[in-house]
């Protein structure tokens, strides 16, 4: 299921997208769909959803989704408890 914004000249951004939001100091998030005008960002590793403005927002390339998701699973081993 795609997260469309309907306005001209908008583009299309799927849910599952990673992207990195300027407007919130480089913050990167999944997209998990749309509310008005707005995308709904989770930070990977959990957490409140943010709004971001379509326009804003910039998709990951392949190397820095895989450094985020990266970085994610390194914070999650360090709190794991033996």
């Amino acid at each position: 299921m795609a997260t469309t914004d309907r306005r001209p000249g908008a583009t299309e951004v799927p849910n599952g997208t990673l992207a990195k939001d300027p407007e919130h100091d480089g913050k990167v998030g999944v997209v998990m769909g749309s509310e008005g005008p707005y995308l709904q960002l989770r930070p990977l590793n959990g957490g409140r959803e943010w709004d971001a403005r379509p326009e804003k927002i910039e998709r990951l390339t392949a190397r820095e989704e895989i450094s985020a998701l990266l970085a994610v699973q390194n914070e999650r081993s360090t709190k794991r408890r033996l």
